[in-house]
């Protein structure tokens, strides 16, 4: 019974943190608000301004779709047993074969009336999905270090994308940006003239999907049975394999849906750009690790990983918007490293997050 009041204390203790920070981040916009009332021309009322802007909050979203989907792939997996850090691999390997099978098919055709930019998004999800399939079966089959199978995923990712990018065309980027095909802009009449929040309705399709896909693997995770396998799996697994569900394809739906939602984030994420960039740690630049803290910080709660993802995403969008004012002569390197400073800093503040009982434990199935 002391083990449960301790569970229960700490688990109010780490919600009272995350209440606490959420508040203090509020807190922190509105002072820079007043700070720009009071001031005009002054640093404060120039963030204001880029904070409340349509553009602001259009890049966000933006920027925000990679991160999450890969967010949710990475709950799905770790909630069913599996430790899954190579989504960065995931995401490079769905970003370049989206927009090489795009480039294939030529950006302005159609493969049975599917426009080309679609069905490179698919094949970017295809590729995705059969890496997590090689994840999962080393991991689950052949009992592999989960951590050091993950960290395999991401490096060989990291150098097969550039190497087959040169084959390709002859150097780590593919053509010219938007050579690819790009997604059009779907726009909903009447609420995109809302003044700032139309951003939410003048945006690109893989956008509303991800703000769909959130409140659906919420309802998944909490309210189907498929979710509450997926649950019992990395919680007790023992107590799921007694029931008569076989704990291993539970891990192998959790592991496959991480490849499938982290190809829809990759493939979105070259797609909105219509190009492949392969230089130093190509486009994903660290997505695939911010998508891994987002879900940490959310305590593996779709909601909370979309919440931190898209600080992380406004963060960045504000930097990039901050370059832009003439006045301010600070190093883009620097500014680039706030998003990845506020990492460090929630993880400090936050506390320790619930990580599943079972997870990174290999298991043997009563079934196989």
């Amino acid at each position: 019974m002391s083990n449960a009041n301790a569970d229960a204390q700490s688990t109010l203790r780490n919600l009272s943190y995350r209440q606490g920070l959420a508040v203090g981040t509020v807190g922190v916009f509105v002072l820079v608000g007043l700070l720009g009332v009071i001031f005009p021309g002054s640093i404060a009322n120039d963030l204001f301004r880029i904070i409340t802007s349509r553009s602001t909050l259009s890049s966000a979203l933006r920027l925000s779709v990679p991160i999450v989907f890969a967010a949710l792939g990475g709950i799905f997996a770790e909630k069913s047993g599996v430790i899954n850090i190579g989504l960065e691999g995931l995401l490079i390997i769905s970003a370049f074969t989206g927009v090489l099978v795009t480039d294939l098919v030529g950006a302005s055709s159609s493969v049975f009336f599917v426009p080309a930019v679609w069905v490179g998004f698919l094949a970017g999800i295809l590729a995705s999905t059969l890496f997590s399939l090689l994840f999962a079966i080393v991991c689950i089959e052949f009992r592999a270090d989960q951590i050091i199978a993950g960290l395999a995923v991401w490096l060989i990712a990291l150098g097969l994308a550039p190497f087959a990018a040169n084959v390709k065309y002859g150097s780590p980027n593919s053509d010219n940006l938007g050579s690819a095909g790009t997604f059009d802009q779907w726009t909903i009449p009447v609420l995109s003239d809302i003044p700032v929040l139309g951003a939410v309705f003048d945006a690109t399709p893989v956008v509303y999907l991800m703000l769909l896909a959130v409140p659906l693997t919420w309802f998944v995770l909490n309210h189907t049975s498929f979710g509450k396998w997926i649950q019992a799996s990395g919680e007790n697994p023992k107590a799921l394999d007694t029931v008569g569900v076989n704990v291993n394809r539970v891990r192998y739906a959790g592991v496959l849906l991480s490849g499938v939602l982290s190809g829809v984030g990759g493939a979105a994420l070259s797609l909105s750009l219509g190009q492949f960039i392969g230089n130093g740690q190509t486009m994903v630049n660290g997505k695939g690790f911010i998508a891994i803290v987002a879900f940490l910080f959310g305590n593996y709660n779709p909601v909370g990983a979309f919440g931190a993802s898209f600080l992380f995403a406004g963060l960045e969008a504000v930097q990039l918007r901050l370059q832009q004012v003439p006045g301010y002569a600070i190093p883009d390197t620097l500014i680039q490293t706030v998003p990845y400073v506020t990492v460090i800093v929630v993880l400090a503040l936050v506390g320790k997050t619930k990580i599943p009982k079972a997870a990174g434990e290999h298991y043997e199935s009563g079934d196989d």
